[in-house]
């Protein structure tokens, strides 16, 4: 389950996509749309600094606010195979 780490208030636009940056920053970069190659040139939105921790994966919610939720690692386990005698 997710929960909030910092309350921002960003209104999204269509056409973008929002994250939070490297400096836990909201920042926005135009999507990719038809066959364009390369990078979109990315804005920041907020400047809200959140010190990011590993294993946790930070995202803007749908209020705008920043969220964070524990990665899965591992996924499933893999049957054991039968040793033939």
């Amino acid at each position: 389950m997710a929960k909030k780490v910092a309350k921002v208030g960003v209104k999204k636009e269509k056409g973008y996509l929002y994250f939070v940056d490297k400096k836990g920053n909201v920042a926005r970069a135009k999507m990719a749309r038809g066959k364009k190659k390369g990078r979109a040139k990315t804005e920041v939105v907020a400047k809200v600094g959140v010190d990011k921790e590993p294993g946790v994966l930070y995202f803007v919610d749908k209020q705008g606010d920043i969220s964070c939720a524990v990665m899965a690692r591992g996924g499933r386990k893999k049957k054991k195979k039968k040793k033939k005698k």
